[in-house]
């Protein structure tokens, strides 16, 4: 078994080389291709023996991709504060509460879950426009949020169900209401599914192309997708200014999960489905 066991570790070795490798080959050609002239025909694989940051003065000037950073960067911190809000509260009476009306609310946050986003964008774009939400960031914080929603639902409910019981009751029992129970109680202990539904809505919210495509129609309102989708068209392309933008986007979600990968990896497995 010894023996069994060790052969098992020594190929495990090679396989986790392996996908680490297949991660991080797309961000190394990003990385070089960030910092190659135009005029350099070498391979991706090949860092410039002379690196420039033209590429990054042309996504800067020429997309407005700090601006669009910024966009983002609200669109991200509304759509992830008032979903882990919204989603916590809502997943405590779900958890708590087994009746066939809460049943019914879980099986139907499930199914919403399922509904592909693009299915349901003709309607959607109708009412954002009767609304008068075109370009205009609440509007896309407000799709973002009732989308991202059912994940932090599901997320919080399975987390608080693996919460003994008995501390609710103990807190009856000093005289806590629900709210109060909640925040004292309950809310101290949802840090790690909190940091695995900011990081998934945050990543979803940061990359999200098809509704700010829709809703933010202006170029001055561009997004970082949106400001990178501009360096491509039917008549014009430049790979190597778009991923100088696109390291620049992606640098600051690569920053908030390194910070919160121990939270998230906690809460991703305490939140499953037991």
């Amino acid at each position: 078994m010894k023996k069994e066991s060790t052969a098992r570790r020594l190929l495990r070795i090679p396989v986790l080389l392996l996908i680490t490798l297949v991660y991080i080959s797309p961000f190394y050609i990003l990385t070089t291709i960030s910092f190659k002239n135009p005029a350099d025909r070498s391979s991706y694989w090949h860092f410039p023996d002379v690196p420039t940051l033209e590429n990054f003065k042309e996504a800067i000037a020429g997309a407005g991709i700090m601006g669009a950073l910024g966009r983002t960067a609200i669109i991200t911190v509304c759509v992830v504060v008032l979903g882990v809000a919204i989603s916590a509260l809502a997943a405590y009476p779900l958890a708590r509460r087994e009746s066939r009306f809460n049943k019914g609310v879980q099986a139907f946050v499930l199914g919403i879950m399922m509904v592909p986003p693009l299915s349901i964008l003709v309607s959607l774009y109708s009412i954002i426009v009767g609304m008068g939400g075109i370009n205009k960031l609440w509007a896309v914080i407000l799709v973002i949020i009732t989308y991202q929603l059912p994940q932090g639902i599901f997320l919080y409910t399975n987390f608080i169900r693996s919460i003994p019981v008995a501390l609710d009751e103990a807190a009856t029992i000093d005289g806590c209401g629900p709210f109060k129970t909640f925040f004292l109680i309950i809310l101290p202990q949802l840090k790690p599914v909190t940091a695995s539904v900011a990081i998934l809505a945050g990543i979803n919210c940061w990359n999200d192309y098809q509704f700010t495509r829709y809703i933010l129609q202006a170029s001055r309102m561009n997004t970082v997708t949106l400001s990178i989708s501009q360096f491509f068209s039917q008549t014009y392309s430049n790979l190597y200014a778009a991923s100088a933008a696109a390291l620049l986007a992606i640098l600051p979600v690569i920053i908030c999960f390194i910070i919160l990968q121990k939270y998230f990896i906690q809460g991703m497995i305490d939140s499953a489905v037991k």
